[in-house]
């Protein structure tokens, strides 16, 4: 199955429009499968996934040279397994002594629901073109930072080729969410959202959404999407509530 699809967006087009906003420095095809790599930190730009679901009779050899490829550059093969999957392919990366990791949900929804919400602290939203080491920092209080998901950050925006912004939330002078967004036609994606833990449960994650949605508004796009960890369960509520939807979701298979 390809999974759902909501006012006709489907797994296809928003699979294309992640491998679009998260850029990887290289690419190629084997077959079915998108190879990306870039620095060996965001799995999005380091994995290779399918685009098509129809069996694959060369699977066995094509896993093994995927892998060799991945290795050649220094990197673990990474594999990101979505319901464009061939058949089969779990149990051959399982067989493989590959395990599962990091399952997340692809969401999407109008954004004419992501009206800006009522009482908040007052707020200067400021839109860069790049990330800052502030907006970094913001960052890595929502979540792990390696040096290398670092880096890619930082190179990402020399990288895209479609229009991104880079949203500082600030509450007397302070820096207190952040987030990045990508434009592609209809669809804008949303990526990074984090709050400063000192400035938590104020609903300034809401307002930087609805910022960010009325940026994306503005470059043509009507409907976000997002992805979220399976696990994260505030998250998901606050997504949920702005009437962004589970469209599919997708999980890692990392080498045993």
């Amino acid at each position: 199955m390809q999974g759902r699809s909501w006012q006709g967006v489907s797994v296809m087009e928003l699979e294309r429009a992640s491998h679009t906003a998260v850029p990887a420095l290289r690419t190629a095809f084997d077959g079915p499968f998108l190879l990306r790599a870039f620095l060996g930190g965001t799995g999005r730009a380091n994995a290779a996934s399918s685009l098509d679901p129809a069996q694959d009779a060369g699977l066995p050899a094509r896993l093994e040279r995927i892998a060799e490829n991945y290795r050649r550059l220094g990197l673990a093969p990474r594999f990101r397994s979505t319901p464009l999957d061939p058949p089969g392919l779990e149990e051959a990366l399982l067989e493989r002594g590959y395990r599962e990791a990091d399952a997340s949900l692809v969401m999407a929804g109008p954004l004419a629901a992501f009206a800006t919400p009522g009482a908040t602290p007052d707020a200067a939203l400021e839109v860069l073109p790049a990330p800052t080491e502030e907006w970094l920092a913001v960052v890595a209080t929502a979540e792990y930072q390696t040096e290398q998901r670092r880096a890619e950050k930082l190179r990402a925006p020399a990288l895209m080729m479609v229009p991104a912004a880079w949203l500082v939330l600030r509450v007397e002078g302070q820096a207190a969410a952040v987030g990045q967004v990508a434009a592609d036609g209809r669809l804008l994606g949303f990526f990074d959202i984090a709050t400063a833990p000192a400035f938590r449960r104020q609903g300034l994650a809401r307002r930087l959404l609805a910022a960010a949605a009325a940026w994306g508004r503005a470059q043509g796009g009507t409907t976000g999407w997002l992805q979220v960890s399976a696990a994260n369960a505030p998250a998901r509520a606050l997504y949920e509530a702005l009437g962004l939807r589970e469209i599919y979701r997708y999980r890692y298979f990392l080498p045993g």
